[in-house]
């Protein structure tokens, strides 16, 4: 009976090692719903399939789809960025997304189309060094790399190709 007890001590350290799994995220969550706001407004809702946050690393991880719904100062969604996966910087709170990515702008019913985009929240300006497509009704521009706004009211497209689209009423 002594031995049994004596058998039965605790060593955290072994604990910690066999419970911590290593490049494990901090946090994780599921079907991930953020609102963020500015003296009370809605500016940008975010939505993610999971979440992942790595406190070490100081990024959070989007996975497996999100969505980004930009806001106008009337509460009205003037945007919405998708993309399969994500980061964001904990400090800066700026967004890398990849694979799928596609920013529409609502009122104007247009699209851009790439591989990746980067948002930076202070200066609100959107941009990619990759292949884009935007389309509308009227046209399609392709070009290498672009910068917009999270509003994707206006676009510079770098070396631009065009077709333009014929009514045909």
């Amino acid at each position: 009976m002594a031995g049994f007890l004596f058998s039965c001590v605790n060593d955290l350290e072994r604990i910690r090692e066999i419970v911590s799994i290593e490049n494990a995220p901090d946090e994780s969550s599921a079907s991930l719903h953020v609102v963020y706001t500015d003296s009370g407004y809605a500016k940008i809702e975010l939505f993610a399939t999971l979440a992942e946050t790595y406190r070490e690393q100081q990024k959070t991880k989007l996975k497996d789809g999100l969505q980004v719904n930009f806001f106008d100062e009337n509460g009205i969604v003037t945007s919405v960025l998708t993309a399969q996966y994500g980061e964001i910087d904990d400090n800066t709170g700026n967004m890398f997304v990849r694979d799928s990515v596609r920013l529409e702008n609502k009122e104007k019913d247009k699209v851009l189309e790439t591989e990746e985009l980067f948002w930076n929240a202070s200066g609100d300006s959107i941009y990619t060094d990759k292949p884009v497509e935007i389309l509308s009704k009227d046209f399609i521009i392709y070009g290498i790399g672009a910068r917009t706004t999270q509003t994707f009211d206006t676009a510079y497209i770098y070396k631009p190709k065009a077709k333009i689209r014929r009514n045909t009423k």
